[in-house]
This record gives C-alpha cells, structure tokens and sequence, in this order.
C-alpha cells in the first residue's frame, strides 16, 4: 500500500548558511588574536680606524726537552742540569721586557715527567708563571 502515490519526494539539501557563519567567527577570532611582527631595519653606519696592528710579538720562552733528558732554551743547548741554572738561563733568555713571556714547553714524548717538572720548577724560580705545552696533532692512518 502506498499512500503518498500523488506526493512528490522532496530531496534533503544541506544548509549552508550556519556552516558560513562559524567560518566567519573562526576567521574574524583568528584576525583578532594574531599578532603581526615588524621587522624593522636600522642603517647604522660604523666607524672607521685607520690604525694599524700593533707589530708587537707575545715574548715567549721556548724550552725543548729531549727524551735523554736535555734543555734547549730558545734553540741554544743547556748544559746545566739542575734547577737553578735552569732558572738562572730562563730568567736570560727572558730578558727585561715590560710584558711577561710565555714559556712554551716542548717534551719529547719518551721524556721523563721529571724532566718537564724540573722545567716548570725553573719557571716559577724565575718569576715567569705563564706556562704552555707545545703539541702536534697524529697523522690519520
């Protein structure tokens, strides 16, 4: 039996119009909070020097120690073996400058520790406290 034989279905549709609201509060939300960034650009202009580099080297001391247990003090061999001679050609090879020097310390690495403390005890006999270690870097293999 079939009674709505003279009626016309009637199709569903989808209303658009609430669905265009909530668009237009979510846009006009997202509007609202967002901040924007300006990013301002300054011309600075620096200043110029027209100085030179200073040509003055850092003093440095150099002190080689073999791996028998012999100094080179800035390329001169030492003959002495105690530590006061040692301090006493330090406080030389240091010389009377206004800056203090560097005493750079290469060691053999067969030397013995003794050997490089025997250096750092001269140094600091001769008044020089600044004190380096020279080192190479391995070759990869």
């Amino acid at each position: 039996m079939n009674f709505q034989r003279g009626r016309h279905r009637e199709e569903p549709e989808i209303n658009l119009i609430p669905m265009i609201d909530v668009l237009l509060v979510i846009l006009i939300f997202m509007m609202v909070t967002t901040t924007f960034s300006q990013f301002a650009e300054l011309q600075i202009n620096l200043p110029t020097a027209q100085a030179e580099k200073p040509q003055d080297k850092p003093v440095s001391v150099n002190v080689a120690v073999d791996a028998t247990g012999r100094y080179v003090v800035n390329g001169k061999p030492f003959v002495g073996q105690n530590v006061d001679s040692l301090a006493l050609e330090l406080k030389r090879a240091a010389g009377d400058t206004s800056k203090e020097p560097t005493v750079i310390i290469s060691a053999d690495a067969n030397a013995t520790h003794q050997a490089v403390v025997n250096v750092m005890e001269a140094a600091r006999q001769a008044g020089l406290s600044r004190i380096t270690f020279a080192t190479q870097a391995q070759n990869a293999k």
